[in-house]
């Protein structure tokens, strides 16, 4: 019998997400083993084997973990630049007489990992800024305590680490991808040459790093996400925040949690189990969270219906689809508004129909095609129980290049007819797939829906220009979403230029950082959260004349730490 390590990262044993502890039932059952997220969650792991079809366990919505890819567009060559930190009025707050360059708080970036050699995590006298290192990939080490999977590597053996010869025969953990460093360094990355080369937005601030381990082959399998593609999973992560979480001493460190991944399961409205997480640890003291808002603004990957509207006498929407050549599969959700009743029919690009079907509370069906080798599984929820709204999920794999047809129909009396469909982050498909009509709006990834989370899009310092990849809001529900915009073209990392909405996260997390120094290191509100710190950004944020304001891009308007503090004073 393996031990619970090996059922954790075996890919023959699933990972489950119950919404309460499950530490009695584990008491009458030895072998049972399973991860607990404070008193609120548990994360399940069973045997394959237990289970009678892939297809059974997927469809079991909101207790399967949730694939998040990264927010970027690789890097350009460019030299140091300041200036998304110089328009966010990171670099005035840094001078005196405030100076506040994040001392004494913690800075939480958590994707993949970070390479601790760089200059730019060490103190000037070459000694690391960084607290720990969980790397969840690495077995050969001691994992932190409280947790059961990979090892955790302390300042004290980065030290030592960056004394010898081979560092990495100490401490093994690197960043292949280089995101999670990027990431950091935008941050929280030491001045270099007394800053003419380099520094962060808050750059003695301490640091804290999860490598997550990248999603198993089942799952890889089940969402057909290429091969070479990072895909973390929810519990994952959401074990990496309890992780930074642990380092928080209240009333004195505070700690910024930065996240610069995104997935398009999921409601859009902060239901999953990440985003109701987040929201929990946004609300405690010395704590803050800090979400970036997908690249998926422009992919052409939601698709809003409301069949209340129809003028031309026909009962359905149709949605078009375009599956280009060397698509492997895509997994497609709708998602309709309570009390509607919503049913979807299929036609190929042959002119294979499948026809309406209505489901149960919840169940799924799997349909072959004659002529072509496309398999269609469809599944329903009645009421998905963390969104209560219905939900139908369509797993199309092989499909056929071309046009495709998903006719969305009311059953029974129509009340709103309001319904959304999301296909997967652009990273996630192995070759274009689109909608042929469809919104910008309501295009943020998850978790930056969650209530409380900071949640910001990005836009083109250079020139005040919205970025046009960003996420845009609001949520499905209406709530406004993003908070506001955050610098994240062309910002300047240790390997050139990057942008996403990943970098308007890691400056914004700086930001944070910064005022969680005013605030509990320094004294001035020693209770302060998210949910504070969100609301003195928004009063200080930059607004531009002729636009109103919240809106769907920009939020509330563009981060400025100069307006922040202006506003405090009465500025």
């Amino acid at each position: 019998m393996p031990d619970c390590r090996e059922k954790i990262l075996s890919n023959d044993y699933y990972d489950v997400i119950t919404d309460y502890p499950i530490r009695m039932l584990a008491e009458s059952d030895r072998d049972l083993c399973y991860s607990a997220i404070e008193n609120l969650y548990s994360v399940v792991y069973f045997s394959r084997a237990d289970v009678l079809t892939a297809d059974s366990y997927f469809f079991e919505y909101r207790s399967v973990p949730k694939l998040y890819g990264l927010m970027q567009d690789g890097p350009v060559e460019g030299g140091f630049d300041p200036n998304s930190l110089i328009v966010s009025g990171i670099t005035q707050i840094q001078r005196p007489p405030l100076s506040l360059s994040g001392r004494g708080c913690v800075i939480a970036v958590i994707d993949t990992g970070i390479d601790y050699t760089n200059p730019l995590f060490r103190n000037e006298d070459g000694s690391s800024r960084i607290l720990a290192i969980w790397d969840q990939t690495i077995q050969t080490g001691t994992p932190p305590a409280g947790f059961q999977y990979g090892s955790e590597y302390t300042r004290e053996e980065i030290d030592r680490a960056l004394q010898a010869d081979d560092p990495y025969s100490i401490v093994p953990s690197r960043d292949d991808n280089g995101h999670g460093t990027a990431m950091a360094g935008v941050a929280a990355g030491s001045r270099t040459r007394g800053g003419l080369t380099y520094f962060g937005a808050a750059p003695e601030a301490d640091i804290v790093i999860v490598k997550l381990k990248e999603c198993k082959q089942y799952f890889r399998d089940f969402y057909m996400i290429p091969q070479g593609v990072p895909a973390f999973q929810e519990n994952d992560i959401m074990l990496a925040v309890q992780y930074a979480d642990s380092f928080t001493d209240i009333f004195r460190r505070p700690v910024v949690v930065c996240l610069g991944l995104g997935s398009n399961s999921g409601d859009h409205a902060g239901s999953s189990a990440l985003s109701r997480y987040l929201e929990l640890v946004a609300v405690k003291r010395s704590r803050a969270v800090v979400a970036g808002g997908g690249n998926e603004g422009n992919a052409r990957h939601h698709f809003q219906g409301d069949l209340s509207r129809r003028t031309d006498g026909q009962n359905g929407t149709s949605v078009e689809v375009r599956v280009e050549q060397g698509a492997q599969g895509f997994l497609l959700e709708l998602w309709g508004s309570v009390p509607d009743v919503f049913t979807v029919s299929v036609r190929s690009p042959g002119g294979e129909t499948i026809p309406p079907l209505r489901l149960g509370i919840s169940d799924s069906i799997t349909y072959g095609f004659v002529y072509e080798r496309t398999r269609i599984t469809v599944a329903g929820t009645l009421v998905e129980p963390a969104s209560g709204e219905e939900l139908i999920q369509l797993r199309v794999q092989d499909p056929t290049p071309g046009i495709w047809t998903f006719l969305v129909e009311n059953a029974g009396e129509l009340h709103n007819g309001e319904f959304h469909l999301w296909l997967p982050i652009s990273q996630f498909l192995s070759a274009p797939v689109y909608f042929l009509e469809s919104t910008p709006y309501i295009t943020l990834t998850e978790p930056a829906m969650a209530q409380d989370v900071i949640s910001v899009s990005a836009y083109d310092a250079s020139n005040n220009s919205f970025y046009i990849e960003s996420g845009r809001g609001f949520s499905r529900t209406g709530a406004i979403r993003p908070d506001f915009a955050a610098p994240g073209v062309d910002v300047f990392t240790f390997r050139g230029k990057e942008s996403g909405t990943s970098m308007s996260a890691a400056v914004t997390a700086g930001a944070v950082a910064q005022f969680m120094q005013w605030a509990v290191v320094e004294g001035n509100n020693t209770l302060v959260e998210s949910r504070e710190i969100k609301n003195y950004f928004i009063r200080g944020a930059s607004r531009s004349a002729g636009l109103s304001y919240p809106n769907r891009e920009w939020g509330y308007g563009r981060l400025n730490m100069v307006g922040t503090f202006d506003a405090l004073i009465g500025v």
